[in-house]
């Protein structure tokens, strides 16, 4: 499933990243690894509706905090690692300052990326939300395509064993 992605080059769009510049996936040189998730939950914030009841929708904190976990296992290797939402920057920036992640999120809150590419979505409550899914890419062309992610929590070491060289 999502397979006929493989091969595809990444979205000529810019998406706004946490550290206030722009990322462009087309524009990528090297290799890089794009995680993306559903939503953030923030303290205070309830979560939205049914979302207890929607296989999947929950693990996107363990999910980017693992990927902080080992990012200096992707950078060894020379990685550009990013994660990407339809979440607006703002949120996403209180995210990666609350819990003091060490790569930046991309927001898609215009569908640029996802739009382009045909990725899942799933709704609830009136609103749409990435599936989870890992996108491993060399030069802007993907090359490797995880999905679906069952345990979020160990996505980015499963997806660091399929980018370690052998």
């Amino acid at each position: 499933m999502m397979q006929h992605l493989i091969g595809r080059r990444l979205p000529d769009a810019e998406l706004p990243a946490t550290s206030g510049s722009a990322v462009n996936g087309a524009k990528l040189q090297g290799p890089a690894v794009i995680f993306c998730y559903p939503w953030t939950g923030r303290p205070g914030h309830a979560n939205p509706p049914h979302w207890d009841d929607i296989p999947g929708a929950h693990g996107s904190t363990p999910q980017a905090l693992a990927y902080s976990d080992v990012y200096g296992e992707f950078r060894r290797l020379g990685v550009k690692l990013f994660g990407l939402s339809l979440q607006d920057t703002p949120w996403q920036q209180e995210f990666v300052k609350r819990n003091s992640l060490s790569y930046r999120l991309l927001s898609d809150a215009q569908r640029k990326f996802s739009g382009r590419l045909g990725l899942p979505l799933f709704e609830t409550g009136g609103v749409d939300y990435i599936q989870r899914l890992t996108i491993v890419a060399q030069d802007g062309i993907i090359r490797h395509l995880r999905y679906p992610i069952k345990t979020p929590e160990a996505d980015a070491s499963e997806t660091l064993a399929l980018i370690q060289p052998r």
